[in-house]
């Protein structure tokens, strides 16, 4: 239901803003692995080099969404949103200039504290301008641009850019002005907006504390079962394309088919599950999610060299987990949050899934397959989304249409708005 103080337009141009710059985001951070075989030759890297590349970003970005959430909350979304876009940007583009792997490991360090500091802010942002009722929506919708861009196309236009310039180094320099370009239109078209009976009820509150947010148990909950959902997706990524070629003995060509269903079907599920949680509730499409990508996955490790149904099965356990990462970032987070902290859990929850779900599961997977077979880490994903399904039980459920009070749903829209009256207050 709408009313008639929501800013529809603002919400749509603030989706589309940081829609764009949240898929600029997952481009920069992917761009290198197809660059890669090119890098690789003319700065003398190794395989494991392009493993400390990417993964410096992921353990850089994981704190930095949580150390940096709470300045979101404290001096408002778009000074943030702006810096930081500029910031990752230019940085991708100095990428291009490195000399070795010491320079492009600095770099790519500072390019994931900016994108961590990026993530938090830009979600909270759409929820600022979001009506309840589509929250999981408009985030799911933001959120599934890092595995269309990243995973998707980043591929795709920086094969295609290095038959146009000289070398990869051009790649890097021509990928950074969109990020320019969106920098200064989100300085021209998103404002943070506070409601003045918001700043008065919040000028009376005591002051916030960071582990306020620990107040609500959906952050718990949430924190851990982003890391049952991570423990499944990230270590399927990684494991998935060798499991293929020495497991199932695919050839390369097919392996990169049925690879590309974590992209796809990520895509997908990163807007469908938060989308479908808004109409069914947070704490249903949860269990519903891990249960399905558990059981999909259990089939697919058990189909032989036919790689249409693994590309089918693989989109649809993608689907699911990934649609959980979004779920459990955006709307449950949001609505977990105490009132002025929401960049904040936004952060935390992410940042700690993004820091060990992604860090530390597949490292646990590597000495898995090290010490028991390849095969044996698709086991460890399906344990680790299944203690998701039963950690998923423990939520509250805060999706405002299940909430069936309309006057909550109303004051949520002006609660949701007045976030960042922190910030104003700070001024």
């Amino acid at each position: 239901m709408e009313t008639h103080e929501h800013d529809v337009r603002n919400e749509r141009v603030t989706l589309v803003l940081l829609g764009i710059g949240f898929g600029l985001v997952g481009f920069d951070r992917w761009l290198m692995a197809p660059l890669f075989p090119h890098m690789m030759h003319d700065l003398n890297l190794s395989y494991s080099e392009l493993g400390s590349l990417i993964g410096v970003i992921g353990v850089t970005w994981g704190l930095w969404s949580i150390l940096m959430g709470p300045l979101a909350d404290r001096v408002g979304r778009k000074k943030i949103l702006i810096t930081t876009m500029v910031a990752f940007s230019a940085l991708s583009c100095v990428s291009g200039l490195a000399t070795g792997f010491i320079s492009l490991l600095v770099l790519r360090g500072v390019m994931g504290i900016a994108e961590g500091t990026f993530s938090p802010a830009s979600i909270a942002a759409n929820s600022d301008a979001s009506h309840p009722a589509r929250r999981g929506l408009n985030q799911g919708l933001q959120i599934s641009m890092i595995p269309l861009m990243g995973l998707g196309f980043a591929p795709i236009v920086a094969t295609q850019l290095l038959e146009w310039v000289p070398n990869w180094h051009w790649v890097f320099m021509l990928s950074s002005i969109p990020g320019f370009i969106v920098a200064f239109l989100i300085y021209r078209c998103i404002h943070d907006r506070v409601p003045a009976s918001v700043t008065e009820a919040l000028r009376h509150e005591a002051p916030l504390r960071w582990l306020d947010l620990f107040s609500s148990r959906n952050v718990t909950v949430a924190t851990i079962a982003i890391l049952c959902a991570m423990g499944g997706i990230f270590v399927i990524g990684a494991m998935v394309p060798t499991y293929l070629v020495t497991v199932i003995r695919l050839d390369s060509r097919s392996m990169g088919l049925v690879a590309s269903a974590v992209g796809f079907g990520g895509f997908v599920g990163c807007f469908a599950l938060a989308g479908l949680s808004d109409y069914v509730g947070r704490r249903p499409t949860a269990i519903f999610g891990f249960v399905c990508a558990a059981i999909i996955l259990f089939f697919f490790s058990r189909v032989g060299a036919n790689p249409w149904l693994l590309f089918v099965l693989l989109f649809g356990v993608a689907l699911f987990a990934m649609g959980l990462l979004s779920l459990f970032s955006g709307p449950v987070a949001t609505e977990a949050a105490p009132l002025g902290l929401i960049a904040s859990t936004i952060g935390f929850v992410s940042g700690v899934g993004e820091t060990f779900g992604g860090g530390v599961a597949p490292v646990i997977a590597g000495f898995v397959a090290q010490h028991f077979g390849i095969a044996k880490t698709l086991d460890f994903a399906l344990y680790s989304l299944a203690v998701g399904a039963i950690v998923s039980c423990f939520l509250i459920e805060t999706a405002p249409r299940r909430r069936k009070n309309n006057g909550a749903l109303q004051s949520d829209v002006a609660i949701q708005r007045g976030v960042s009256a922190i910030g104003t207050r700070a001024k």
